[in-house]
């Protein structure tokens, strides 16, 4: 089993890259069984590349590899930086380039970070649509991780961020092993449905 993370960061090291690792450990650990193998591509280093693919019309050998790796996976947990609401040039470039058949039907975790929470509905307003355009299947939980997420310091964050990651990576490897996982594999309760609509009858 093929996982490719695409991560988007400009620095090093970065906030960016640091929350795709955790993805895919977190993924990594729920595929244990399917011998998942994990592929970086980090953007940052591909800038030139994808620059040039945009004025010739052809991807370099580099630039290449990437996307073939990123069309053969079987998963991919997409990771990028969020500037003026939205993803970054050189994650939406890169994308560009890509095949726009290369994602059908292959499972995607998008996740993003910046500087202040208020950014977190770029998820729903840039991400999903444009792996929803390119016939990707998104995974229920997205993943934002502002700075005041990051609790413990790079190497550790904070409760909430945690369980989102773990939520989302139990919704990828689900969809991967062709398994629906419980809301219980993310740490919820699971509330029967009869007690829901119980909830939303009006009080007499």
């Amino acid at each position: 089993m093929k996982l490719v993370v695409v991560t988007a960061g400009l620095t090093q090291p970065s906030s960016t890259r640091l929350l795709a690792d955790r993805l895919a450990e977190a993924a990594v650990r729920r595929l244990a069984g399917h011998g998942p193998d994990v592929r970086v591509i980090e953007l940052r280093e591909l800038a030139g590349d994808v620059a040039n693919a945009f004025v010739t019309g052809f991807p370099n050998a580099r630039l290449r590899a990437a996307l073939d790796a990123v069309t053969e996976a079987d998963g991919l947990v997409a990771v990028t930086p969020i500037f003026s609401g939205s993803y970054s040039g050189l994650f939406k470039s890169f994308f560009d380039v890509l095949d726009n058949t290369a994602l059908t039907g292959k499972p995607v975790l998008v996740a993003a970070t910046g500087g202040t929470a208020r950014h977190s509905l770029a998820l729903e307003h840039a991400l999903r649509p444009l792996f929803a355009y390119l016939r990707a299947v998104v995974v229920p939980t997205a993943v934002y991780a502002a700075a005041e997420d990051w609790g413990g310091g790079q190497d550790a964050f904070t409760d909430g961020l945690g369980e989102r990651v773990e939520r989302a990576a139990a919704e990828l490897a689900g969809l991967l092993t062709h398994r629906v996982p419980a809301a219980a594999d993310a740490g919820e309760e699971v509330v029967p449905f009869e007690e829901q609509l119980a909830a939303l009858r009006p009080k007499r």
